[in-house]
């Protein structure tokens, strides 16, 4: 039995010692909460340090922490001048989980139900919504502070999963024999969204390499970049693979991949990732690459604007002066890199990033020292907005992360 439920004396005092541990954790956590890009880690290290804590404490925590991160410049002063109230505001906010119905009930159950929509409920606490984005990213992206895209950056991010199966007929069979609601996307037949609690890495489709989880902003960058069937491409960010995975099986049996990146540890998750895929048309390079491809995809690593909701630390901890390193290391790799692509071979560039600095500024920058690369229209928008030289998918389009891409052509 954990700590919390064990406490003695009825829902009364179950509720106030949730309160004292939620207090108790925010306060370890304040002085990390504007400066730690690791902070999800802490989170973690922070919630198993006490063994009587069981997982249903520690969902329940998780959920009012992340509460508390997205909605930081309303809940962070009441911590200080009110905290009873902090706690009311936290749990009447937070999603409405298993985790969490009895918590709210408890703390702000005389409260009405909160309102879907950020505005209506910024008018009953008495906040301003555009606080909860930083003043300084407005310049940035000027549409992340419309209500729409405001409404979806307070909003939990959902599980997206890419099918890689030929026949989806037994993953979706798996799905619904474990009750677990679904629904693929209208986007994207790839794209499955999960709609309930689930944990998907414990079923056998993914452990056989029939699904993997990629948000659909990710799976629409390279759907949009359209790689030729059989072709010889790069991923030269590659990371852990997601993209990886999804563009070998774009090139289809006939194409090639050779993923290369300087993180060897998130090469070897790849190389496992590929594995249980049976994706034999990856090779992982032992050092930099020389060769010339089709096509070279620039993953860059960014400053993850568009994935403030699912990652929100990164909303308080991301500085203007870290945008402005992110784009030069970004204008480096770039450069490197493209100098790989065959005459009349594609350069694609993405980031999970919505700031124009780390965006059209970086390839504007890049096509004006490099003339023999043009952009390239795409077949298909797919709910990506034309921005200079490139198109930004933004989050409220398909319930994603946020995503910018550039498709280049070498003359």
């Amino acid at each position: 039995m954990s700590s919390d439920s064990s406490a003695g004396g009825g829902p009364g005092r179950r509720h106030a010692a949730q309160q004292r541990i939620l207090l108790d954790l925010l306060g370890r956590l304040r002085p990390h909460l504007r400066s730690d890009q690791n902070l999800p880690a802490r989170i973690e290290t922070l919630l198993s340090g006490d063994r009587r804590r069981g997982s249903r404490d520690r969902r329940l925590y998780r959920e009012l922490i992340y509460t508390a991160l997205r909605h930081l410049p309303w809940a962070e002063p009441r911590l200080d001048s009110d905290p009873e109230r902090a706690t009311r505001m936290i749990a009447w906010l937070a999603a409405d989980t298993q985790a969490t119905s009895a918590f709210r009930a408890g703390q702000a159950g005389d409260w009405p139900p909160a309102p879907p929509g950020l505005a209506d409920r910024a008018a009953f606490l008495g906040e301003d919504p555009q606080a909860l984005l930083p003043p300084w990213f407005r310049s940035h992206c000027p549409e992340l502070f419309q209500p729409v895209e405001l409404d979806a950056q307070l909003r939990r991010a959902p599980l997206w999963l890419r099918l890689q199966a030929g026949d989806p007929a037994p993953v979706f069979a798996e799905l619904e024999a474990k009750g677990w609601d679904f629904r693929r996307a209208d986007a994207l037949g790839t794209a499955i969204r999960i709609l309930s609690e689930a944990d998907v890495t414990r079923t056998d489709a993914h452990r056989s390499g029939l699904l993997e989880i990629q948000d659909i902003g990710s799976q629409l960058v390279l759907t949009m970049a359209a790689p030729a069937l059989g072709g010889r491409w790069l991923d030269a960010c590659a990371g852990a693979g997601g993209k990886t995975l999804q563009l070998a099986r774009l090139l289809g049996p006939t194409g090639r991949v050779d993923a290369f990146d300087i993180r060897r540890s998130a090469l070897a998750e790849l190389a496992s990732r590929a594995s249980r895929a049976g994706a034999g048309t990856i090779r992982i390079l032992p050092g930099p690459p020389e060769d010339r491809y089709d096509g070279v995809l620039v993953d860059a690593p960014c400053t993850g604007s568009g994935t403030w909701r699912r990652a929100p630390h990164l909303r308080w901890s991301t500085t203007e002066a870290g945008v402005r390193r992110s784009a030069e290391r970004q204008l480096d790799l770039l450069g490197r890199f493209s100098s790989l692509v065959s005459p009349g071979g594609r350069l694609v560039y993405a980031t999970c990033s919505l700031s124009s600095l780390e965006n059209e500024d970086v390839v504007g920058a890049f096509l004006a020292s490099h003339p023999d690369f043009t952009p390239k229209p795409p077949p298909d928008l797919l709910g990506f907005t034309p921005r200079g030289p490139g198109f930004l998918l933004l989050p409220s389009v398909h319930d994603s992360d946020g995503f910018f891409v550039s498709l280049l052509s070498r003359t």
